[in-house]
């Protein structure tokens, strides 16, 4: 199945870097491109057969990538993956927020945006590894939370699954630690992002730290 991808950035010469990039890919082609968030958000809805994975800029003219993010998520199934130049905290975690399925650096290696839109399609997620432990000690360190209703359809051993999740752990170690079968652990992740409405295992990390069901650095 070739991947469709859709490049949204307000510089020319680097939605023209990504498509020679993605382009070489047997597996992929460059179906849409927009320089600026309203534009995109138009047009990709607009777009038959979809784009199943959107490059988005985040700094942009007019509306920004944070909030064509939450716009196309929101209308479609469209995975998205957020490139900037600024390791910023507050915009992986709006990002995510907004529905966003990657978070990279633009000076991220070719190989390294390719294998992220092949995961971003497998339906995984992925954060630049400089995000990643600052973005989670980001959402720990918010006000204490008073209502955690969001977890309130887990199972037991649902909550458990969530926790290892957050820490970090796979799901070959999760069977390792709860003594499953790996279809077990699969199915309980799956039932865990279900019933919290999250796209994938960064948003439901995301909902962990935010509801206190884990810790800073527990």
């Amino acid at each position: 199945m070739t991947i469709r991808v859709a490049l949204v950035d307000d510089q020319q010469l680097i939605r023209a870097g990504f498509r020679m990039v993605v382009d070489s890919q047997p597996d992929m082609e460059v179906v849409a491109e927009a320089g600026d968030g309203a534009s995109a958000v138009s047009s990709l809805l607009a777009l038959s057969p979809p784009a199943d994975v959107v490059l988005m800029d985040v700094r942009m003219p007019g509306m920004d990538g944070i909030a064509a993010c939450e716009a196309l998520t929101a209308a479609s199934d469209a995975k998205v993956v957020i490139l900037t130049t600024f390791d910023l905290d507050e915009y992986v975690l709006s990002a995510i927020r907004a529905g966003a399925s990657g978070f990279l650096l633009k000076d991220a290696p070719p190989e390294d945006l390719l294998s992220s839109i092949r995961t971003v399609h497998a339906g995984d997620a992925v954060i630049a590894p400089s995000s990643t432990r600052r973005l989670l000690d980001r959402v720990a360190a918010l006000p204490e939370p008073t209502d955690d209703s969001r977890l309130a359809d887990l199972t037991d051993r649902e909550r458990e699954v969530l926790t290892l999740m957050a820490r970090g752990l796979s799901n070959q170690e999760i069977c390792a630690e709860l003594f499953l079968a790996e279809p077990t652990v699969k199915t309980h992740v799956g039932r865990v992002l279900a019933k919290l409405g999250a796209r994938d295992r960064v948003q439901a990390v995301v909902i962990a730290y935010e509801t206190g069901l884990v810790a800073p650095h527990a």
